[in-house]
């Protein structure tokens, strides 16, 4: 058996890289001529960790990376509304990263170039064809390619899932623009924090650390989320005015960190909007499969998008390592994988982690609160961390298993 992969991606070679674990053959194909050093921070949770361990690549991220050590919520007004431990704070046996998405896919590619081989640049793909026992691998200025299986990791815009489903309607846009960027400052709270800002319909902020520098600072990322009637452009690169947000930020200074300022010193600012597309009933099509955003594009909401492709990677790989043959082992991948991240995608829309500001915005009227506890009793707001947990298949006594 032999796979291709379509998309050179984070979805696209954490599979490669599962596949030659199980001892199966497979090629890379990506659709750009060379790669650069795109986009900004990711978090990897404890059940994307443990496969990348797994891979042999905890000696490569641990020095690009920052173990994480909290997750904290906050109100606009920078009170603290819940935290809790994460990672191996939380006991968990392997940490929750945070890294830049170039370092991240800097290892990934390392890896697979010296375990398999190189990626082939250059190959958009186009279509699919299956004819008989192979896939036939189309791509626009490229020679055919042909394998047992075809893996589309092709993202967003995937064009096999649009060949798959072509009556598929445009993206599901949130109402919501996001801004981020990447800024080099001191450490704030305990230099290991995700701080979660504000709540979705008044606006919010991601702030975390993605790089530990020598002299004692650190590259944070940052998101800025605004409500809004236009959608822009569906594209993770696209160059975003710092002039459009700023403005709505500009009193969040709190003793424990100045929002603006953070804002006002990045290094760029890329805009992106919060999209996503509806759960399909069908992923698998005889020998070509989806994977990854192909396959479940979800809001950027609880660090679940790299880490639910490194989960299918790893799914699809144990099934077709252990079926009969290609097919019912795809069919294996999808009845484990489809639903499970079809609930996550619906989740991300309705009751994200940061449902548990809106739940106390709610109460408070947007107020300041005297006492936390007088607001909301703290198993309620754990109750919706541990229930999201287990939905994205992280919860501990899992991972740890």
């Amino acid at each position: 058996m032999d796979v291709a992969v379509i998309g050179g991606g984070i979805g696209g070679l954490s599979l490669a890289l599962q596949l030659d674990r199980a001892g199966i053959d497979c090629r890379v194909y990506e659709s750009v001529p060379a790669y650069a050093a795109l986009g900004v921070g990711v978090n990897l949770r404890p059940q994307a960790v443990r496969r990348l361990h797994d891979l042999g690549l905890e000696g490569a991220l641990r020095p690009v990376a920052v173990e994480q050590r909290e997750h904290a919520f906050f109100t606009r007004h920078g009170q603290r509304v819940y935290s809790e431990p994460c990672g191996r704070s939380a006991g968990y046996d392997v940490p929750h990263y945070s890294i830049h998405h170039a370092e991240l896919h800097r290892v990934l590619l390392e890896a697979v170039e010296a375990r398999i081989g190189p990626v082939a640049m250059s190959h958009g793909c186009t279509h699919v064809v299956e004819e008989g026992a192979r896939v036939l691998v189309h791509f626009k200025d490229a020679p055919t390619a042909h394998a047992s299986v075809a893996v589309a990791c092709d993202g967003f815009h995937s064009a096999v899932r649009h060949q798959l489903h072509p009556q598929e309607g445009p993206p599901q846009f949130g109402g919501i623009n996001m801004w981020r960027g990447v800024t080099r400052s001191e450490p704030f709270l305990t230099g290991a924090t995700i701080a979660r800002i504000g709540e979705f319909k008044r606006g919010t902020t991601i702030i975390y650390p993605i790089r530990n520098h020598d002299d004692g600072t650190q590259t944070h990322n940052w998101v800025a989320e605004r409500a809004s009637a236009r959608m822009t452009p569906n594209d993770w690169d696209a160059a975003g005015r710092l002039e459009d947000f700023i403005g709505h930020y500009e009193d969040w200074r709190f003793d424990w960190l100045d929002v603006p300022d953070l804002f006002r010193r990045t290094q760029f600012v890329l805009e992106y909007p919060m999209v996503d597309r509806d759960p399909i009933d069908r992923w698998t099509f005889g020998r070509t499969t989806l994977l990854g955003d192909a396959a479940h594009p979800m809001y950027p909401r609880g660090g679940n998008g790299a880490a639910q492709s490194i989960l299918d990677g790893d799914a699809l790989a144990r099934a077709l390592r252990d079926a009969s043959d290609p097919v019912a082992g795809l069919q294996a991948y999808e009845a484990e994988r489809r639903p499970r991240t079809s609930q996550i995608v619906l989740a991300n829309r309705s009751t994200p982690p940061d449902t548990i500001v809106a739940r106390v915005e709610e109460l408070t009227g947007g107020a300041r609160f005297d006492d936390i506890d007088t607001v909301i009793a703290r198993d309620e707001l754990a109750a919706i961390s541990e229930r999201y947990r287990q939905l994205t298949s992280g919860d501990i006594q899992s991972v740890n298993r």
